[in-house]
């Protein structure tokens, strides 16, 4: 019998597996179709301070091995989320959710947290560094590792929770922003967030996003993200939550040995909505398969 269980900043969870944020909602459509306590929990989509539309469309272009999204932080705000979309998830899911926050200003981020900080059915804070900083000229958070580490530090100061960073891959070094996050009070990692990309329309000659770019992701960017992760686990002393690519249980057990104590399925859930529940089911016979026992022991295996 294998264990699949692993421990997350706190959290035991039934397994490794978790949605990614932007890519399940807030859990309740995708319960309709499976019983979603199977996950071991969940990133529910970036959460803003105010509302926001989002960007103008078309948002969506698909691409060989995956897809690009420029969605835009689309989202009700925190008070509503707070105040409708818990609610209606805590009927169909038991377990803790991870909160991803988003923000245009340190403030900003600071008081989204600090409201989700003080919800029962929130487990950890992930923060999305990856958002323009507007007071910067709107260079991405994330890009920098004193704003990165800004605004983690800012974030530590209004909650309780395990904070982890989410990290952008659209730099030059990754280990540089990462250490700077954890020196920041960080609690975990979580990466890689989508790589940046593009598709023209041939018959128009124009790019297929109305933004012209977007966020790269699906089974193609595995490889990076695998790179990534690995570099970052041998710089940090916390834990990591991997993704970027995954879409099979095989997939899991490589981003735990390349140093992830947990993973994030995103892409996947979009072109398959029982991706996540399929990885699970599959997750033991690939175990026996390779001769792993429990999950916790391969974490880093493969350093």
């Amino acid at each position: 019998m294998v264990n699949t269980k692993v421990d997350l900043l706190g959290l035991e969870l039934d397994n490794p597996v978790i949605p990614a944020s932007g890519t399940f909602g807030f859990g309740y459509e995708f319960a309709e179709l499976y019983d979603i306590n199977c996950l071991g929990s969940f990133s529910f989509k970036g959460t803003t301070l105010e509302g926001r539309f989002g960007n103008p469309t078309p948002r969506i272009a698909e691409c060989p091995q995956g897809m690009i999204n420029s969605v835009g932080l689309q989202n009700p705000g925190v008070h509503k989320v707070i105040s409708e979309e818990l609610p209606k998830l805590k009927e169909v899911f038991n377990k803790k959710v991870i909160a991803n926050v988003g923000g245009f200003a340190i403030e900003e981020y600071q008081e989204c947290a600090r409201l989700l900080d003080a919800q029962e059915q929130v487990g950890i804070l992930e923060i999305n560094i990856s958002c323009p900083n507007l007071h910067a000229g709107g260079v991405n958070f994330g890009t920098d590792a004193k704003n990165a580490a800004a605004v983690i530090g800012a974030v530590k100061k209004v909650t309780k929770k395990p904070v982890m960073a989410k990290l952008t891959p659209n730099v030059t070094d990754i280990t540089e922003i990462a250490l700077a996050c954890e020196a920041a009070g960080a609690d975990g990692i979580s990466m890689i967030n989508t790589l940046l990309g593009m598709r023209i329309d041939l018959k128009t000659k124009k790019p297929v996003i109305a933004n012209k770019m977007g966020g790269f992701s699906g089974p193609a960017i595995m490889p990076v993200a695998l790179r990534m992760v690995y570099q970052v686990y041998e710089k940090v002393n916390v834990p990591i939550v991997g993704m970027g690519g995954i879409s099979r249980a095989e997939d899991v057990i490589e981003m735990m040995l390349a140093g992830a104590t947990a993973v994030q399925v995103g892409a996947a859930n979009l072109v398959n909505p029982f991706a996540c529940r399929d990885i699970i089911n599959d997750l033991p016979q690939v175990m026996e398969k390779y001769n792993i026992s429990s999950l916790k022991e391969i974490i880093g295996g493969a350093h």
